[in-house]
């Protein structure tokens, strides 16, 4: 197939467009390079006319025009704005970014012919601060996002609902977990888990905040672009791409130090406001549609994800 990816340029995107070419097919990456970077597509040019990249920001009124050209039949939708901070001081900017170019990416991949949208959706804001009784929380959960981040999520996931059942556009919203793997950024907002190994292998302190106690599912990049790959292929609908298993950051961070043969102590700092305390996905339909499950555990993963910062020196 030819596919579009958005976002292609970044971890999880550049990942997935490695896996589609590996698998034979023709992948256009749009980004607008704010935070994606270029040195994750340096396999991917290898495979010469099957890949094409297209600097372009997903609101840009030309987008159409592109993805018309293009004629994808398969739009995977990975640009974000993806730092929940950022969303709490910049409302505005989060939601000209996540819900007016997400809408904008919507209809371009229907104006342009598409069979199917699938975007990246976050099942660890839609659902807001589940009961703890209710962990894992499995798609039929109540969706009251906290922040402006998890509402734009739910709102893009809405329209590409209402779109699809009015034009015919087959559909799928993949409301992932804690993403980790390499390729993720270290500075910025990043994952605990690229934050950690960045320190660790640097000798510097990692700071863990409030008493580490809050947990998250963690879930493997290569796990991740597989639930994006069958997707494309079947089901329709919200799907938990998680691991369904609660790990503190404290049981994180002992993991990985002792992997990375430090036995310095986190440092704590106060909570941040307005963190979840607990989150959990349950990947069953997923697994019933697709399917899909995840197959690396958390201590192979954080594993080659040391080996990949310390490959880069």
């Amino acid at each position: 197939m030819r596919a579009i990816v958005t976002g292609g340029a970044g971890f999880i995107g550049s990942t997935l467009v490695d896996r589609l070419l590996a698998d034979g097919h023709e992948v256009a990456v749009i980004d607008n390079l704010a935070s994606g970077n270029l040195d994750n597509l340096r396999g991917a040019r290898e495979h010469g006319e099957a890949f094409s990249f297209h600097e372009l920001d997903v609101r840009s009124p030309d987008l159409p025009a592109t993805f018309a050209t293009i004629a994808p039949e398969v739009v995977f939708h990975l640009a974000a704005q993806a730092d929940v901070r950022v969303s709490v001081a910049r409302p505005l900017f989060d939601a000209e970014v996540n819900v007016i170019g997400g809408l904008n990416v919507i209809e371009s991949g229907r104006l342009a012919g598409a069979r199917k949208v699938v975007v990246a959706s976050s099942g660890g804001t839609i659902y807001g601060e589940p009961a703890p009784e209710a962990l894992p929380v499995d798609e039929q959960h109540p969706q009251h996002p906290v922040s402006p981040y998890g509402v734009a999520k739910k709102v893009t996931d809405d329209y590409l609902f209402a779109l699809g059942a009015l034009h015919g556009l087959e559909h799928a919203s993949m409301a992932l977990a804690n993403v980790y793997g390499p390729r993720q950024d270290p500075h910025g907002e990043a994952g605990v888990v690229a934050i950690f190994a960045g320190r660790l292998l640097a000798g510097e302190p990692c700071t863990v905040f409030g008493d580490g106690a809050q947990t998250r599912d963690f879930v493997y990049v290569d796990d991740v672009v597989d639930a994006f790959c069958r997707a494309a292929a079947a089901g329709s609908g919200v799907y938990n791409i998680g691991t369904g298993v609660e790990t503190s950051v404290n049981e994180l961070y002992a993991a990985m130090a002792a992997a990375a043969g430090v036995d310095a102590p986190a440092v704590h700092a106060p909570a941040r406001v307005g963190e979840l305390s607990r989150s959990a996905l349950d990947p069953g339909r997923a697994r019933r549609e697709l399917g899909w499950a995840p197959s690396t555990s958390l201590t192979d993963g954080t594993v080659a994800v040391l080996d990949w910062f310390r490959s880069r020196g």
